[in-house]
């Protein structure tokens, strides 16, 4: 270890280029994302060709505070989420990028964290890191650290997703308990929580071919990430032309992750979930589709939460609570959850 890298922490010489720059990526970065397309470092990695399909690509920044926290960090975040963007759009994630904004001062204890996370992601999701990049700012103008994660996947021959395909009478399922990545993050910023309160954050790659698996017809997927459960039906409605009705007693909510919500005055409906997908489906195939994700370790809390009817006036999602009323699920107005992913 070179004389300046003795206090364990990024220095602004770590981002110039030169010396420690290089130690850096050799040492800090290197051992844990090593592989034959990352290994030249040149200025690009030279892919082999794509198997058939249509290419995907999508591109993620993560500026989660605090950057650590239950059942995740920045690095196994940046890669899961990126992955989970490519596989609810019905591609199969192959390839990703990772650019790390590394403030002065961070400690290299932590950096690491991040970078074993972002490689036991990869793993698990069977993807490659082929490229990356680090830059550092001074100190007082990041906060520790910040991703970016670019993936490129392929979308197999013959399959079709997407929210226009959704139809009314369609059932809405969610594939585990709402909120538990968005409790997690303010529960650590409230000093509150325990052992039962995680993240759900994973990558969702084999859950989704899983469900495809199962023949059932499926719509139409996404993940339900920052704003949750109903800011996101609220997005697909409008893109659908179609009304969601989401039945309150069958979204499945976790107790720690309730309880987190009560204390800061939060609907779990409209918090960020980091390993969940919502899956639009055939109502004759709902059955079929709800074994499948049972089945998968990341699913075994799937539940049909909805259904699908047509628009005609008023709000585009509604949730139908115990009593037999209707309450709207509006798309928020203010800033809810700030810094959750």
């Amino acid at each position: 270890m070179s004389a300046p890298d003795r206090d364990g922490k990024i220095l602004l010489a770590h981002g110039a280029g030169g010396r420690l720059t290089q130690e850096l990526v050799t040492n800090r970065l290197m051992p844990a994302l090593d592989n034959p397309f990352l290994r030249p470092l040149t200025d690009a990695a030279v892919l082999p060709e794509l198997p058939p399909g249509r290419p995907a690509l999508t591109t993620d920044g993560f500026v989660v505070s605090p950057p650590i926290f239950a059942g995740g960090d920045l690095g196994y975040l940046a890669v899961a989420g990126t992955v989970n963007d490519l596989a609810v759009s019905g591609a199969q994630p192959l390839w990703l990028a990772w650019a790390l904004i590394l403030e002065e001062g961070l400690p290299l204890e932590m950096l690491a964290v991040f970078v074993d996370g972002a490689a036991r992601a990869a793993r698990e999701a069977g993807v490659t890191l082929v490229a990356g990049d680090t830059k550092v700012v001074p100190r007082g103008k990041g906060d520790l650290a910040f991703a970016v994660t670019t993936g490129l996947g392929v979308v197999p021959p013959g399959r079709e997703l997407g929210d226009g395909l959704i139809r009314p009478g369609d059932a809405v399922l969610l594939s585990g308990p709402a909120g538990d990545h968005g409790a997690t993050i303010m529960a650590h910023r409230h000093g509150l929580g325990g052992e039962a309160l995680r993240s759900d954050v994973a990558p969702l790659g084999g859950l989704v071919e899983a469900l495809l698996a199962s023949g059932a017809r499926v719509r139409a997927m996404h993940d339900p990430t920052r704003g949750g459960v109903a800011t996101t039906c609220n997005e697909v409605a409008a893109r659908a032309g179609v009304r969601i009705v989401l039945d309150e007693a069958a979204v499945p909510v976790g107790d720690a992750a309730r309880a987190v919500c009560e204390v800061l005055g939060l609907d779990p409906l409209y918090v960020a979930c980091e390993g969940r997908l919502l899956a639009w489906v055939d109502p004759a195939d709902a059955p079929r589709a709800l074994d499948a994700l049972r089945a998968h370790p990341l699913g075994r809390g799937a539940a049909a939460v909805g259904t699908v009817e047509p628009y005609r006036e008023g709000p585009r999602v509604v949730m139908r609570t115990p009593f037999g009323g209707l309450r709207v699920l509006d798309l928020l107005s203010g800033m809810d959850l700030p810094r959750i992913c």
